[in-house]
């Protein structure tokens, strides 16, 4: 598997995981934006799926812009 392959593997789980707003995968990690109705387990879950595993996890939260 290419470095393109894994990106596009972990992009396209992403896509199936309702809630998900954006994402931006890259090979040294991803940024995810939801609608704070996604869990940790279904992003690590979608990971396994694309044959991954989530080392590292930072949750941060922001304010909507008037």
């Amino acid at each position: 598997m290419t470095a393109v392959h894994a990106v596009r593997a972990v992009y396209t789980a992403f896509a199936g995981v309702p809630g998900i707003v954006r994402a931006d995968v890259t090979l040294g990690g991803a940024t995810v934006e939801h609608d704070g109705t996604v869990t940790r387990a279904a992003l690590e879950e979608a990971v396994a799926i694309a044959g991954f595993a989530v080392v590292g996890f930072r949750e941060e939260r922001s304010l909507p812009t008037l």
